[in-house]
């Protein structure tokens, strides 16, 4: 096995999981991108070194070591590889937000991955897409996030029960079709939440009605989104999560109830604070007028939604 000589660059998007009713099961690849470029040192005096710089999200606060999100999806591919390289270079160009719900975690590990395969000769041979996939899901947690990440569009993710002798449960990703007229506008506060704050607020359990609630909405999620957008409003209420987060980020939620009830389709992106609300097109006069809708302090994004998922430069 070789590695390649010389950098390698590769550009992942934002996701947005939930969209409201679909926890943990619905994600959506947004237009606003990180991009990772690595090489492989492999002269003996590069041996066992490390360099890690970052301009743009996490500049200043993310690790430069080997605890970096994208330097422990690497190790993790190359380990897979069967070889770690002598040493390694990576300089991350980061517009995603940190801790906001649009998926910066799962951007490093799929980025992360995708760019320790290219960085091998014939990487692909030996890591495929679906066991990169399960490894991404597995050092996420969950699949949510990682599935547009890697896929782009908008999927359907979950994981199978977990086997009797307490292995994990698989993941699954499925891609289905979206709206050419739907896009985004996403409203980004300027402090985050950490998801597992936001996961913490959560019950153990909800009522049977609402469960049962969610879950129509969700289905009605799936064909608005395919082809049917004048639904979404009404596709997009949430019974699970968003409620329950609210002491979190009190001012996220009021915006979303200040929008919904003009008719807008907003939620909670992710864990948040980030605020998501559909719209019919990135250059049109619904989404100029949300836009001019930002809170002071935030700051807001009109993003169509990205169809191709993680890809190499």
């Amino acid at each position: 096995m070789t590695f390649v000589e010389g950098p390698v660059t590769v550009t992942v998007p934002a996701t947005s999981a939930n969209l409201g009713p679909g926890y943990d099961s619905l994600g959506l690849a947004l237009d606003l991108r990180d991009e990772l470029t690595g090489e492989v040192l492999s002269t003996d005096a590069a041996a066992g070194s490390l360099e890690v710089t970052v301009e743009g999200a996490g500049e200043g606060t993310v690790p430069l070591d080997e605890s970096h999100l994208v330097v422990r999806s690497m190790r993790a591919a190359f380990e897979i590889i069967g070889k770690q390289p002598a040493g390694l270079r990576l300089h991350c160009r980061n517009q995603i937000p940190h801790a906001r719900g649009m998926g910066s975690s799962s951007a490093a590990i799929v980025g992360g991955l995708v760019l320790a395969r290219a960085l091998v000769a014939g990487g692909e041979l030996i890591l495929d897409d679906e066991t990169l996939f399960q490894t991404a899901a597995e050092i996420e947690g969950h699949p949510d996030n990682v599935a547009p990440a890697f896929y782009g569009g908008f999927t359907i993710a979950g994981e199978d029960e977990a086997q009797p002798t307490g292995s994990k449960g698989h993941s699954f990703a499925v891609r289905t079709a979206v709206d050419p007229r739907v896009s985004v506008v996403v409203f980004v506060p300027a402090t985050g939440v950490e998801t597992k704050t936001a996961r913490g607020l959560l019950p153990e359990t909800v009522p049977h009605s609402d469960a049962a609630a969610d879950a129509g909405r969700t289905a009605l999620l799936v064909a608005a989104l395919s082809d049917a957008p004048e639904h979404l409003h009404r596709a997009t209420r949430d019974f699970l999560h968003q409620e329950y987060r609210r002491p979190a980020m009190p001012e996220s939620l009021a915006l979303v109830d200040e929008l919904r009830a003009d008719g807008v389709a907003a939620i909670v992106s992710g864990a948040g604070p980030t605020v998501l609300a559909f719209s019919s097109g990135v250059e049109s006069a619904e989404t100029t007028k949300l836009t001019a809708r930002c809170p002071a302090g935030w700051a807001s994004h009109a993003l169509s939604v990205d169809m191709d998922g993680v890809r190499i430069l």
